[in-house]
């Protein structure tokens, strides 16, 4: 039996299991609104309200997570990306006149 390749959730002709920061993004959301919207109802007994404060509540949880985790996931790339390329450097001028020169300058 051959093993078939596992197929995800697809919005708009990509799987969202591959997309960064979404499967966390919508977990503390879902989180953050329904326990929000559950503290609102046994506050005010209201449900109509406590649903739009629990709806609220999991949308701007989501998009405030969502941002976050982005940006620190391009921070992170960013700095491997420059970590890579001084690595690559490093072994170009490995045992060469230019890596003692370097070995001075930062000593």
């Amino acid at each position: 039996m051959e093993d078939e390749p596992k197929k995800g959730l697809m919005l708009y002709g990509r799987d969202v299991s591959q997309i960064p920061c979404f499967r966390n993004s919508f977990l503390y959301g879902i989180g953050g609104g329904v326990g929000i919207g559950l503290l609102t109802f046994l506050a005010t007994s209201r449900t109509k309200l406590s649903t739009h404060v629990g709806f609220g509540s999991f949308f701007c949880g989501t998009l405030s997570y969502w941002a976050w985790c982005r940006y620190q996931w391009s921070v992170r790339r960013f700095e491997y990306a420059q970590l890579e390329k001084a690595m690559r450097q490093q072994a170009l001028y490995e045992g060469t006149e230019i890596e003692k020169q370097l070995d001075l300058k930062s000593a």
